[in-house]
């Protein structure tokens, strides 16, 4: 039987079980408002066109580098092929965890002994990637992004099997001591679609890697909120009293506008220093 864990035994009040109290209604208007004047600059300051507005997310978190990027017709991916692999890695082990419910309790260690071993590969395949910048180096392996998108979609599925539990543990007051990966075959499953993630995209295939760049595009906002939100409800003060998600309304609206000041700062940062919205070039 699925065990449910209170912070303390003080019983909410009935205004925060029903839904947004009102003293959050006032936050909650004066942060629309705020998102929809800084979503307007990013709009602003970005090159024009919807594809390269997609793009100008992933130029707030990836180098870009286009022969290390998927392409379709000239269009270039938004995220490298590294970047690619971690972001949709990490969408794809969330939404695998959340239709599980509120399970609150970290991988076990047979999970987190693979992870360990992903983010392992991952770092000594991007150190020989970066490596090969330099050709007076000769050793190693010739990098690839079939390698670039496996690394970094064993990094993302990772910090995904720890956002999850981690979001559960500190959003509901009424989480779950669990883990999604409890049962045998959860982990293998996660492992298959991520490998039938890694086929699809790397076959370019018209009718995967679009919805995939596009997608990767997209998730560089969802994840940043998702991990801003976590830090609202610290900020205020709220872990562990949530009961649904109109409760949530504030902290993930806080993140939303946490991750889109970011977004704003790491670009205006990146064009200051290479004066293009263009790839970095090595």
């Amino acid at each position: 039987m699925k065990r449910r864990f209170r912070l303390t035994d003080k019983q909410p009040d009935t205004e925060r079980t029903t839904g947004t109290s009102a003293q959050d209604k006032p936050w909650i208007l004066a942060l629309g408002v705020f998102f929809v004047v800084i979503v307007a600059i990013w709009l602003w300051m970005t090159p024009a066109g919807a594809w390269e507005k997609l793009r100008a997310l992933g130029y707030a978190v990836c180098h870009q580098i286009e022969d290390r990027s998927f392409h379709f017709h000239d269009l270039q991916s938004p995220l490298c092929a590294r970047c690619t692999g971690l972001y949709l890695g990490s969408l794809l082990s969330i939404l695998f965890q959340v239709r599980q419910g509120r399970k609150g309790l970290f991988p076990p260690a047979r999970v987190t002994v693979v992870l360990g071993l992903f983010f392992l590969w991952f770092g000594l395949d991007g150190l020989n990637s970066l490596l090969h910048f330099f050709p007076q180096f000769t050793y190693g392996y010739e990098p690839n992004n079939l390698l670039r998108l496996i690394t970094g979609t064993g990094v993302g599925l990772g910090i995904g099997a720890v956002f999850a539990p981690l979001f559960n543990q500190t959003a509901w007051a009424d989480w779950i001591r669990e883990s999604y990966f409890q049962k045998w075959y959860s982990f293998p499953l996660l492992l298959l679609l991520a490998g039938m993630l890694v086929a699809g995209v790397y076959s370019q295939h018209p009718v995967i890697l679009l919805p995939a760049m596009v997608l990767s595009g997209l998730s560089v906002f969802f994840m940043l909120t998702a991990l801003y939100s976590v830090l609202a409800l610290f900020m205020l003060k709220r872990m562990n009293q949530q009961q649904n998600w109109q409760q949530m309304i504030l902290p993930l609206l806080l993140g939303a506008n946490l991750a889109m000041i970011q977004i704003i700062l790491t670009s205006l940062l990146r064009l200051l220093l290479t004066g293009t919205w263009g790839a970095i070039d090595l």
